[in-house]
């Protein structure tokens, strides 16, 4: 009866095994981003350096990244940057060392990792985006970007249009500015021939008074009744 209860302890501990393992140490082989996720296109919540000792919390079954735990935070870094001690060496964390290490399967939940972990984050706000995988996020992030571009492309192209309307109007007043210049300098030469034909013609009017005014010849004032000279 005593081996019985031995048995039956032993197979519970065994059973619970699983379940107690709740973590298992492993070490970054490089500088790696600990993501909000299990996907390079999550955003990155912190940097850990090459050599850190990180704890591993559990890993997905279908791809290999792992949920480590690091100073406190809690992220998401693939297995490939990750190492653990197997049998006195290192392994890169895989599913087939995943039982041996004591590492759970576990899944991923952006709802409730993110309502536990990143509540003070600012993509926390576009929760509900990123719940739909982050495939579909960037995608509709790349849409609002290009929409953005577009915009913004519409927006120059109406400014250089625009540009192109004042530079027509500002060419426009020029050309009337020159034109009424030269008009002005027209009307300025023509006024000038005038009054130097008008000085002429009044030159030539005196010079024709002054023949007029010529006194006559002395004799007709000296010449008097008598005077031998007057017959000339």
């Amino acid at each position: 009866m005593k081996n019985l209860f031995v048995k039956i302890a032993a197979a519970g501990v065994l059973m619970l095994a699983p379940a107690m393992a709740q973590a298992a140490e492993g070490y970054s082989t490089a500088n790696v981003n600990m993501r909000a996720g299990p996907s390079t296109r999550y955003p990155a919540v912190a940097v850990i350096p090459a050599g850190s000792s990180v704890e591993i919390r559990g890993c997905l079954s279908d791809v290999n990244w792992c949920d480590v735990e690091f100073y406190g935070g809690r992220g998401w870094v693939s297995g490939q940057y990750v190492q653990a001690l197997y049998q006195q060496r290192r392994v890169y964390v895989g599913p087939q060392y995943y039982r041996p290490l004591g590492i759970p399967m576990i899944r991923f939940s952006v709802d409730n990792y993110w309502d536990r972990y990143y509540r003070n984050r600012d993509f926390y706000r576009e929760r509900d985006r990123w719940s739909r995988g982050p495939d579909y996020y960037n995608r509709d992030r790349d849409n609002r970007d290009r929409d953005r571009g577009r915009d913004n492309r519409d927006r120059d192209r109406n400014w250089r249009e625009r540009d192109r309307d004042r530079d027509g109007r500002d060419r426009d007043g020029r050309d009337r500015d020159r034109d009424w210049r030269d008009d002005n300098q027209r009307g300025d030469r023509q006024r000038d021939d005038l009054q130097r034909g008008d000085r002429q013609r009044g030159d030539r009017q005196g010079d024709d008074r002054r023949g007029d005014d010529r006194r006559p010849d002395r004799r007709d004032f000296d010449c008097r009744p008598g005077d031998p000279s007057c017959d000339e």
